[in-house]
């Protein structure tokens, strides 16, 4: 997890937000104003790590598959991330020229003390990410926003809803 990408942000985003209603990744694209095709590229790997569910038809989408409690923002980042580590020591202190490619055992037995500070900042990232969940998040924003902006986001998703299964209907035979 050498450094965290939109995809993250954006990923959080929407599971902090994530209301009952499943949404399509094309709904969720334009409520957030990103492109689609980014946006697809996110959900398939929350729903392979149990963190989303998806359904399918005019009313599909995509939905939590677990309570807010219950997802921590390190199952969202390992799944959309991979579980990749914060520093991969390349083991330097073993390619000195005065060893001449022959280190004696002193510079290279025991773990890098480089590496053990980077092991270290490691846990402690993943250890916070770990305690944070999207409800301690959620709760936060529901602080925040305006009582009226999640009736706002409510308003919109029906009216998306409403205009897909219109459009559905008028393309039935």
């Amino acid at each position: 997890m050498a450094q965290l990408t939109a995809s993250v942000e954006y990923g959080i985003h929407w599971l902090v937000a994530a209301g009952d209603t499943p949404l399509s990744s094309r709904d969720l694209a334009e409520l957030q104003g990103i492109s689609p095709s980014f946006l697809a590229k996110i959900f398939p790997k929350l729903e392979k790590a149990g963190i989303v569910t998806a359904s399918e038809g005019v009313r599909g989408g995509y939905r939590l598959a677990k309570a807010r409690e219950d997802i921590n923002f390190l199952v969202i980042v390992d799944a959309i991330e991979g579980e990749k580590p914060l520093f991969e020591c390349q083991e330097i202190r073993g390619r000195c020229a005065i060893f001449d490619d022959r280190p004696p055992d002193w510079a290279t037995s025991g773990v890098c003390a480089i590496h053990a500070v980077m092991l270290k900042a490691e846990k402690a990232m993943r250890d916070t990410l770990a305690k944070e969940t999207l409800a301690s998040v959620g709760e936060t924003f529901g602080r925040k926003a305006p009582p009226e902006f999640q009736g706002d986001v409510q308003t919109w998703i029906d009216a998306r809803l409403g205009t897909r299964a219109a459009s559905r209907t008028r393309h039935t035979p």
